[in-house]
């Protein structure tokens, strides 16, 4: 199969009452079930707290019937399943307010908060989470203080946060950057803090270092609020926000609709051709809720909404294997 072919964006078809149009929501995969969490309609404010919950096989939506201790309405919220819980921390409100770290049993259908954010991590929003087999890891946001380039990581097994070294004045406390742990490293792309970013950081959990990471080939325009996931030892970018506009969150800057692979051990770049038909295209977007999915016996990125061009919500659903 030539690589046009192999390199094609899927819309996903989408049945019954599912999230509808909304940007700065989190999205996660727990074998066929693709779970959907927080977003904004309007800039900063939260729209609701249900549990959307996605068949891929029947490509329906339903809302989870969920118990327990739910996370208050909030945007700027990230989650990460590991096994077959999901971990949802931060995110806020239209009043400042912050989420702590919620787990979600799927088995279950059970919501538990596990670190209240007055106990546990500082509150936030528009940071980034990654996992591994039993630890949650949290980077930068945006905090009651500032933009932070802290680093920690939440052990599922211990049920404790672990605070790693910060990233140093090299990488700047940022919001909306990429995070991916491949094989024992955690990865920081991007971000903003006030300017779009293009520097690249890599934390190594067996030696407690940074480094600042120097790449070729079709390096990515500096970007913030965008997709990032692992693929094998690859990482697979796609859109995000490479010029912020006048209004700042108010507004849609430059959005992109690219997609790029970065090799972890030859550390070049390659942009990937898109062989998707015109007309069919995506829409450039940002802010918009993405993970790793297996459709039709293929893995890929599946993203759903964010911001359009026109500050529009995006309601679509797509899908592009890797």
């Amino acid at each position: 199969m030539s690589p046009v072919a192999e390199n094609k964006w899927v819309k996903v078809g989408q049945k019954g009452s599912g999230p509808g149009p909304r940007s700065s929501h989190a999205l996660t995969v727990v074998g066929d079930k693709v779970y959907c969490f927080g977003g904004e309609l309007k800039p900063t404010i939260h729209i609701d707290n249900d549990l959307y919950v996605f068949d891929l096989q029947t490509q329906e939506w339903s809302i989870a019937p969920a118990t327990g201790d739910a996370p208050f309405p909030c945007f700027g919220v990230s989650m990460v399943p590991i096994g077959t819980t999901i971990y949802v921390y931060g995110g806020r409100d239209d009043t400042r307010r912050y989420n702590g770290l919620y787990s979600y049993d799927t088995l279950r259908n059970k919501w538990e908060l596990l670190s209240p954010v007055e106990e546990g991590l500082p509150g936030r929003s528009y940071h980034s989470m990654a996992c591994d087999d039993r630890n949650v890891y949290v980077f930068g946001g945006v905090t009651a203080k500032g933009r932070v380039n802290t680093l920690h990581g939440y052990d599922v097994v211990g049920r404790k946060w672990v605070e790693y070294p910060a990233g140093g004045e090299a990488c700047k406390g940022r919001g909306g950057p990429g995070l991916v742990v491949v094989e024992g490293k955690v990865w920081v792309l991007f971000g903003f803090d006030g300017n779009k970013l293009g520097d690249i950081h890599c934390f190594d959990l067996g030696s407690g270092q940074w480094t600042t990471v120097e790449t070729t080939g079709d390096v990515p325009p500096a970007r913030s609020v965008f997709p990032a996931v692992r693929s094998g030892k690859q990482i697979v970018v796609y859109g995000g926000e490479e010029e912020p506009h006048e209004l700042m969150h108010m507004g849609a800057g430059k959005l992109s609709g690219e997609v790029y692979r970065l090799d972890t051990e030859t550390l070049v770049w390659e942009k990937v051709v898109d062989g998707t038909e015109e007309g069919k295209k995506p829409s450039p977007r940002g802010w918009c809720a993405f993970a790793v999915a297996v459709k039709d016996g293929e893995e890929g990125l599946l993203v759903h909404g964010g911001n359009s061009p026109t500050n529009e919500r995006l309601d679509d659903m797509v899908f592009r294997r890797f």
